[in-house]
């Protein structure tokens, strides 16, 4: 299966940043991809930065995006994995990753479930966590374990999604550097965010795709303070080797074969299912074991 990993950064406003993502799915789709994989909350700016209320209009269109993407999925032939901002209703709002098949017919979404509140990432004020629960959506490509960004920093959630039958897992991310930061610790950091990922590749034996945003983005008041996207989106195997990997700086469309059937064959030399103790597993519902 070819996919393609779309890279890319803020065009300035939701327009232009659009055609740019909707030209980005042509040429991979002309080159052959069945799977594109969009990065986090691609239509705009990362509006997270700060909290401001006025920000909740962009949510309003949720239903008309849907309708957009679903055209831009069938129009280009590809399985397509968006990642889009729903108004549930007045108040209620949700960061909600949306799954189109290659015919444009919804395969099914997942309203993200760890919401992270953080200097620069006030996704707390925006969003209500999921309530969909960690249920694969089955596409003509196989079955997705579709989670959203901070999700990547959680084995449970990885977990579930592979008890019930995943053949791939699927991160949409937005995470960056502060500039003012030290270099090592910018390291430390992005290392952390890409062993993490590969790790449950190697632990569930799935291949795992985490697609991130890239350039720097100001708050709604054009503050000097922001968010530098570290980019670095890519692809690991059933074994946590890695099949693609983008840089920091640059848009870019990430190629490669992904061969989901190969999880069989890891699986069986490493049998990490098998051997799960359920039973001792009970406390791990608890907040903390005092």
């Amino acid at each position: 299966m070819k996919t393609a990993l779309i890279q890319q950064k803020f065009h300035g406003n939701k327009k232009d940043t659009i055609e740019h993502t909707c030209k980005a799915i042509k040429e991979a789709a002309k080159n052959g991809a069945d799977l594109v994989v969009l990065g986090e909350l691609h239509q705009d700016r990362y509006f997270c930065i700060n909290e401001n209320t006025d920000n909740f209009t962009l949510a309003e269109s949720f239903h008309e995006d849907i309708k957009f993407w679903s055209g831009i999925a069938k129009e280009n032939g590809v399985v397509l994995v968006t990642s889009l901002f729903e108004k549930r209703a007045e108040g209620l709002y949700h960061n909600t990753a949306v799954v189109f098949e290659n015919s444009g017919k919804i395969a099914g979404k997942y309203r993200k479930m760890h919401i992270p509140d953080d200097p620069g990432f006030y996704e707390k004020f925006y969003f209500t966590p999921g309530d969909l629960g960690f249920e694969p959506i089955k596409t003509s490509v196989g079955k997705i374990g579709l989670l959203v960004c901070w999700d990547q920093w959680y084995p449970e959630a990885a977990r579930l999604m592979a008890l019930k039958g995943a053949d791939l897992l699927i991160y949409p991310t937005a995470i960056g550097w502060f500039d003012e930061d030290e270099k090592s610790e910018k390291q430390r950091q992005l290392e952390a965010w890409i062993t993490i990922q590969r790790s449950h590749a190697i632990a569930n034996g799935l291949p795992v795709i985490s697609v991130n945003r890239v350039g720097k983005e100001l708050d709604d008041k054009g503050a000097i303070d922001g968010i530098r996207f570290w980019g670095n989106s890519f692809a690991a195997g059933a074994q946590g080797e890695l099949l693609a990997h983008a840089d920091d700086k640059k848009e870019c469309i990430v190629y490669f074969d992904l061969n989901i059937k190969r999880s069989g064959e890891v699986r069986r030399i490493w049998p990490f299912l098998r051997d799960r103790r359920i039973d001792a597993y009970t406390d791990i519902t608890k907040r903390f074991i005092d």
